[in-house]
């Protein structure tokens, strides 16, 4: 038998012309959402419109009891257990559903995007970098998508992959990732905005890349082209004002554009908050010294001598001959990176710009 309150919450949140802002302020409002679906013929009329036709309870109660057959269940932002940092935005969905190891949303998570089309290199980069963070209790998030995100939760699945689906929980997409998909199932995590059985459509994607940025402290891009939906991603990222990188790839190769337009306009570049991100950079670090690849060079991992000083690194890399260095722009332009095995450090070079 599905709770009552439960109940209420679904119909609410499944009723048209009730979105997540709305339901939101409702609840506020009334308390909880029995009494704001009692209250919403007497606010339409005082409003001059017409009442939403709220969804029956034999329609909640049938998406619950499908939930319950699948091995799901639903998160309402009003449950413990609902994503933090995903709750913490206005728009955050009011319920979704969830398939696994509910625990690992509890933990540091770090999305990585990029092209379904990827690149090999790319595919490799993305496996060695998602492997990384899992053995460093990293969980790693993506679209479950071809590319770059089957890349990421292959290399993550045995630390800890969350998988976001665009359509209903029980439906694959793409099928060939029907085997990755249950797996991340009984080893990871499935989190999916719609009810059972929708199949995904183009308007439910960016809903799931605001999930998959939101419930993350930071964005990955390893590989993008322009106008792709990872950029969408990374841009949803940087409105939250949540961490987003971006790895450069060679000028050349379109699939790589994306990521090298988001550096040279520094609306992101990688740059490193050390009090937070320590032991993501430490692992991008690590990484980068044995997997470089001149098709596609690695993300610049940087530590600066004052840890509280944020860094951000340029993509046009101006070089400066006298110093035998990389340009980097910073709250100071005065700072340059100086190369060293295993990192790099900030120091001052005032006659260099």
């Amino acid at each position: 038998m599905a709770d009552a309150a439960e109940v209420a919450r679904l119909r609410l949140i499944r009723t048209a012309q009730i979105g997540p802002v709305t339901y939101r302020q409702l609840v506020a409002r009334f308390g909880d959402a029995a009494a704001a679906i009692e209250a919403l013929p007497g606010l339409a009329a005082r409003g001059g419109g017409r009442s939403p036709v709220v969804a029956l309870p034999a329609v909640a109660e049938r998406e619950l009891a499908a939930a319950r057959k699948l091995g799901a269940r639903h998160l309402f932002i009003e449950d413990a257990d609902y994503p933090e940092l995903l709750a913490q935005l206005d728009d955050a969905s009011p319920v979704v559903m969830v398939r696994g190891n509910v625990a690992l949303l509890a933990r540091d998570c770090v999305a990585m995007v990029g092209a379904r089309n990827a690149s090999a290199a790319a595919c490799r980069f993305s496996r060695q970098i998602a492997a990384e963070l899992g053995r460093d209790g990293i969980t790693v998030v993506s679209g479950l998508a071809r590319g770059v995100d089957t890349a990421a939760h292959v290399g993550s699945i045995e630390g800890g992959t969350i998988g976001v689906i665009a359509g209903g929980i029980d439906v694959v997409y793409p099928p060939e990732n029907a085997d990755l998909q249950e797996r991340i199932a009984r080893e990871g995590l499935l989190i999916a905005e719609q009810p059972p059985g929708i199949e995904p459509r183009a308007r439910h994607f960016p809903h799931r890349n605001r999930i998959i940025a939101g419930a993350s402290l930071g964005t990955l891009v390893v590989e993008a082209a322009p106008r792709s939906g990872s950029l969408i991603t990374a841009r949803l990222a940087g409105e939250m004002g949540r961490e987003v990188m971006a790895v450069p790839g060679s000028p050349l190769d379109p699939r790589a554009q994306g990521c090298n337009g988001l550096i040279q306009h520094t609306l992101v570049a990688l740059r490193t908050r050390l009090y937070r991100f320590s032991q993501f950079w430490a692992v991008l670090c690590t990484v980068t010294s044995r997997s470089y690849s001149p098709m596609m060079p690695a993300p610049q991992a940087l530590t600066a001598t004052d840890s509280n000083t944020p860094v951000a690194y340029c993509e046009c890399r101006r070089w400066c001959r006298k110093h035998k260095t990389y340009g980097i722009q910073g709250q100071r332009r005065s700072r340059f990176l100086h190369k060293h095995p295993n990192h790099y450090t900030v120091r001052l070079a005032n006659d260099c710009h």
